[in-house]
């Protein structure tokens, strides 16, 4: 089985990712994880890196090969921004978790022990760097609601759920 997880910063993506690759008994693998390992190597915030990334395109290619190589071995979830596109063929389910700016701000903020303000304005920057990258490198429209809708089997609104309720309906979702 692979199962391709996406969704935008704060979101939980992470959360849901590994609960259901034990659930399921899936390696989990994601590339926000990397990209923070990689910042962190390179002694970088995540803006810093993100600015970095803009002029390395090949950072971003990297990861995606990345992605691809370890979905051809199957029996993986895969928790990136853009796995239900890379994976689109590959993927037996492509999930993406949707919520409002203001609770995955919060979300993060309470995360990473940090300012509400200072912590919108780190993602609201990183993710127009995203967007920005996206449709250069892959003519990938993350704003486009229905080519979104085309890629992905399973979207759902997350605001007013629990941890638990989001995982529960994906179990069913993915059972069913």
């Amino acid at each position: 089985m692979i199962i391709a997880i996406s969704g935008l910063h704060g979101v939980g993506k992470s959360t849901i990712g590994r609960m259901l690759a034990d659930h399921f008994n899936l390696e989990y693998y994601s590339t926000g994880q990397t990209f923070r390992d990689l910042a962190e190597e390179m002694d970088m915030t995540l803006e810093e890196f993100t600015d970095f990334v803009e002029e390395h395109p090949e950072i971003d290619r990297k990861l995606d090969k990345k992605v691809k190589e370890k979905a051809q071995n199957g029996n993986i979830l895969v928790d990136s921004q853009l796995s239900g596109f890379l994976l689109e063929d590959l993927a037996d389910y492509k999930i993406l978790l949707a919520s409002d700016l203001e609770t995955r701000v919060s979300r993060m903020a309470e995360r990473d022990d940090t300012s509400y303000n200072e912590k919108l304005k780190e993602t609201l920057s990183r993710e127009k760097s995203e967007r920005d990258r996206f449709k250069e490198l892959y003519e990938i429209d993350l704003g486009n609601k229905e080519n979104v809708q085309e890629v992905y089997d399973i979207i759902l609104p997350i605001d007013d759920m629990t941890i638990e309720e989001v995982f529960n309906k994906l179990v069913a979702l993915i059972n069913s």
